[in-house]
C-alpha cells in the first residue's frame, strides 16, 4: 500500500512540474505567441516553396523529356505495332496521393490477355512479401516488351501523368488498388506524397529489393524529400536504366 501511495505521489509531483514548466502560471505571453507564429510561418513557407519548386521541376522536366524522346517514342510505337495486335498504350488504374485513383499509362509490353493469365501465375510470384507480383521470365511479356522493360522505356508515357499533376518525376511508385488493400498502416505512408516515375529503390536494385525494404526506402524518402534529393535521384536513374539491374 505504501509503495502505491509513493508512486501516486511521484506521478502527482511530475504532473505539477510539467504544468509549471509549460503553462507558465497562466496564458502564454505575447512574446511566446509571436515566436510560435514566426516558426509556424517559416515552416509552412519552406514546405510550400518545396512543393512549388517540385511542381515546376515536374512540368518543365516532363515537357523537355517528351520533346527530346519523341523519336524514341515513334520507334517503340512501330515495334509494338509490328510484333503483336492490341493497343500501343496500356492504361491501368493506380492509387495516387491520399488514395486518389487515376489512370496511369505505359507502352504495352505484354500480350493483350495478360491480366486474364495473371491468376494462374500467382503461385510463381518471385517478389518477397507477396503484395507485388513479379517474375523474371514472365510468359505474358512480348519480345519487344522485354527490351522496353529492361530500359524502363515502357514507363515513359507517364510523362503525361506527370504533366497533369497525377504523378511526379520522383516519388514512390503508384500501387494497384489490389496491392493497397494488402497494405499495413506503415505501408500506407507511401500514399502521403504524389507517386513518381522513378524512386529511391528503383535506382538501388529495382525488382530485386523485397517489398518491405521498398517501403522502408520510400518512407525514408518521404521524411527527407527535397528538390535537391529529386535531382540526385534523377541523375542516378540514368545509369540504373542503362545497366538494367533488377529490371523485369
Amino acid at each position: 500500500m505504501s509503495q502505491t501511495l509513493s508512486q501516486d505521489q511521484q506521478a502527482s509531483e511530475t504532473r505539477e512540474e510539467l504544468l509549471r514548466r509549460y503553462a507558465g502560471g497562466g496564458a502564454p505571453s505575447k512574446g511566446w505567441r509571436l515566436r510560435f507564429q514566426l516558426k509556424q510561418f517559416a515552416w509552412v513557407s519552406v514546405v510550400t516553396a518545396t512543393r512549388v519548386a517540385k511542381r515546376i521541376l515536374d512540368v518543365f522536366g516532363s515537357i523537355t523529356l517528351a520533346i527530346a524522346l519523341a523519336p524514341l517514342f515513334l520507334v517503340v510505337i512501330a515495334l509494338i505495332r509490328f510484333e503483336s495486335r492490341g493497343a500501343i498504350l496500356f492504361a491501368q488504374q493506380r492509387v495516387g496521393r491520399h488514395g486518389r485513383l487515376f489512370k496511369m499509362f505505359k507502352f504495352r509490353s505484354m500480350y493483350i490477355d495478360a491480366e486474364q493469365r495473371k491468376a494462374a501465375l500467382m503461385p510463381t510470384n518471385e517478389m518477397e512479401g507477396g503484395v507485388i507480383f513479379k517474375m523474371k521470365d514472365d510468359p505474358r511479356i512480348t519480345k519487344v516488351g522485354k527490351y522496353v522493360r529492361r530500359g524502363s522505356i515502357d514507363e515513359l508515357p507517364q510523362l503525361w501523368n506527370v504533366f497533369k499533376g497525377e504523378m511526379s518525376l520522383v516519388g514512390p511508385r503508384p500501387p494497384l488498388p489490389a496491392e493497397v488493400a494488402e497494405y499495413s498502416l506503415e505501408d500506407r505512408r507511401r500514399l502521403e506524397v504524389v507517386p513518381g516515375i522513378t524512386c529511391i529503390w528503383q535506382v538501388s536494385g529495382r525488382s530485386e529489393i523485397p517489398f518491405d525494404q521498398q517501403v522502408a526506402l520510400d518512407v525514408g524518402y518521404i521524411e527527407s524529400q527535397s528538390v535537391w534529393l529529386d535531382l540526385k535521384l534523377l541523375l542516378r536513374t540514368v545509369p540504373a536504366v542503362l545497366l538494367g539491374k533488377g529490371a523485369y
